[in-house]
């Protein structure tokens, strides 16, 4: 019952969004982010497959980044899927890189991030040209 109400209520206000009918493949297409993100992350601690399990852990994460990618590109446009999946992977492993592993930024660096992320927002919320397929 409680199921039926809830899909009755989503189906309800799926026509708000343009993009509300490909929700799913949004959750795809953020499992392939954070399946690539957690295995470049697993990659750099490999320290060059020295640690062979963090090794081939990245190389597992890759191939289910992969899937999730083709199971979004079976409806999605294949420069919003890879502007995307680029563009938040970049701004995802730049902040691990600053936080766990040392690395710096500067404001041209900052101001780059901001200017991936205003892009991709673009590309995603106003842009007619990268419709739904």
């Amino acid at each position: 019952m409680l199921k039926t109400y809830i899909l009755f209520t989503l189906e309800k206000y799926i026509y708000v969004n343009a993009y509300l009918p490909y929700m799913k493949e949004y959750v795809y297409l953020a499992g392939a982010i954070l399946t690539e993100v957690i295995g470049t992350t697993a990659l750099k601690s490999s320290n060059g497959f020295e640690n062979v399990f963090l090794g081939v852990l990245a190389i597992g994460l890759y191939i289910a980044s992969f899937y999730f990618i083709s199971l979004t590109l079976t409806s999605l446009p294949v420069g919003l899927v890879y502007a995307t999946w680029s563009a938040v992977g970049i701004v995802l492993l730049a902040t691990i890189g600053i936080l766990f592993f040392g690395e710096r930024v500067d404001a041209a660096g900052i101001a780059g991030f901001v200017f991936v992320i205003i892009g991709i927002t673009l590309l995603n919320v106003y842009s007619e040209a990268y419709t739904p397929a």
